[in-house]
């Protein structure tokens, strides 16, 4: 048993892969690759660095000797600093090049958009196997006609497959905007202490192209086309706040629909995977409570609280740099990408065990349908050639008859009330012709094809997925 707080996005909620992404572990090597790389281009363009030293880098890059390092940084207060002396005691032969004309944030910067472009990745794998699973329950459903709710209120019939599409196209806008800031995402660069290359620019004798150079195959080395066109000390803040602002978006569409999913349940209509020794309440044994679905949306809250942080961060950095940015920052960005991996995984493993209760669903669509049938009824009787204004208020009279007996207890007796009112002057059987739920949805199912098909499915080829047609799942 621990007696130091700990983290329980990490201990409880998020992956290993992305607990192991934000680990100190990741990021100090992941300095020392950067300071690696920097020591071979240095090297390449003809500064006094050796093949030697460089090889006694790389053969301890890997084995941080961070306890060695905290120990320095209790001395020296300097977080960097400890680990360029911590590199040096184990690569004596490299120490006095470690770090050659770099300030921090050559490195501590750069290893965060590693590390960032790294775990959105990851968000984006995350996002296609969720919109594979949603699609192939939208297409399983796209026909399944149940209740609209406006105003949490029952409304015009839609179908089930229909809701699912309304999820899934908030999941393709996510998907984008993932796709558009890590086509965006540069790397920081070989900048220096305010952004200005000076130090460079003195190793190399004034030779500017020569500094250029450095920064790029840095760069490349890292798998980046291009750094950021100017900065000051670090990378602009508003990256952060785009990167933080896309994992809000996904904790939104992932609020919406658990939301969504729990009201569903709580009237029977569907339910999310529930395991056949699962607990539901230390109390109430004969509970089954959407309990993914209720910690999905318990972090969402917490991602989409964590956005203004960035925001904030990024509008008080003065001029080339203040350090009020870098302690809010290892809290919040990690918590975000951390809450995100995990919501996403809750939200996979919510749709993709989706139970449907077919009768549940007909029962309410039944219970429901004689007052969405109205307005057909109306016009059935205008075409019988019976005073439309007439007929709608005896339509309305005898609905809200229906209504209040209803809520008192009883039937629904509406059918009955207007087949035997003669001024609408239509039989029980003709009005009973009309409540084929069928009639009701609309072009919702054609709506849902068309969605899947000249969306969902370009964007799943796009990965190698799948995509659910009539006669199963169909690989591309």
């Amino acid at each position: 048993m621990s007696t130091r707080y700990e983290n329980p996005l990490v201990e409880r909620y998020a992956s290993p892969r992305m607990s192991a992404l934000f680990s100190a572990e990741t990021r100090y090597r992941t300095w020392r690759r950067i300071w690696v790389a920097l020591a071979e281009a240095e090297h390449a363009l003809g500064l006094p660095v050796t093949r030697e030293q460089i090889a006694a880098m790389k053969r301890v890059v890997e084995t941080v000797n961070i306890e060695e390092a905290e120990r320095i940084e209790r001395e020296v207060r300097h977080d960097v600093m400890a680990h360029v002396l911590a590199f040096g005691k184990q690569a004596p032969e490299a120490a006095g090049i470690i770090h050659l004309g770099a300030t921090s944030c050559d490195i501590t910067d750069n290893a965060d958009l590693i590390i960032y472009r790294d775990a959105m990745r990851m968000v984006s794998d995350r996002l296609v196997e969720l919109i594979r699973v949603l699609a192939q329950f939208a297409w399983r459903e796209r026909r399944r006609a149940c209740l609209g709710y406006t105003h949490l209120q029952a409304a015009q019939l839609t179908t089930v497959g229909k809701r699912a599409a309304l999820w899934l196209q908030d999941f393709l806008q996510d998907a984008e905007a993932v796709q558009q800031t890590l086509q965006r995402l540069k790397f920081r660069g070989i900048r220096g202490a305010t952004g200005t290359q000076a130090s460079f620019l003195d190793l190399f004798k004034g030779d500017a192209r020569k500094v250029k150079a450095l920064e790029e195959r840095v760069a490349r080395a890292f798998g980046f086309r291009a750094c950021y066109p100017v900065c000051g000390q670090t990378y602009p803040r508003k990256v952060d706040v785009e990167i933080v602002s896309v994992l809000n978006g996904i904790a939104v569409s992932v609020s919406k629909m658990t939301n969504d999913i729990r009201y569903l349940q709580s009237v029977g209509e569907i339910e999310e995977p529930f395991g056949a020794k699962q607990i539901g309440s230390s109390a109430m044994a004969y509970k089954r409570n959407p309990m993914r679905s209720e910690r999905a949306a318990s972090l969402a809250r917490l991602v989409i609280s964590l956005t203004s942080s960035p925001q904030m961060t990024a509008a008080a950095q003065f001029l080339e740099r203040t350090l009020d940015d870098s302690a809010n920052r290892r809290i919040v960005i990690p918590e975000a990408f951390l809450a995100t991996d995990a919501i996403l995984s809750l939200a996979v493993a919510v749709t993709s065990g989706l139970v449907v209760y077919p009768e549940m669903i007909a029962r309410r669509v039944r219970e429901a349908l004689p007052f969405m049938a109205t307005e057909a009824v109306l016009m059935r009787a205008v075409a019988a050639g019976r005073d439309r204004q007439a007929v709608h208020e005896r339509i309305r009279m005898h609905a809200m008859a229906a209504t209040a007996a209803v809520r008192a207890g009883g039937k629904n007796d509406l059918l009955e009330r207007l087949s035997t009112d003669p001024e609408i002057g239509l039989s029980r059987s003709e009005i009973e012709r009309l409540m084929d739920p069928r009639r009701f949805v609309g072009c919702a199912p054609q709506q849902v094809e068309e969605f899947l098909k000249q969306h969902v499915r370009p964007f799943l080829r796009r990965y190698r997925s799948y995509f659910p047609a009539d006669h199963g799942t169909v690989k591309y």
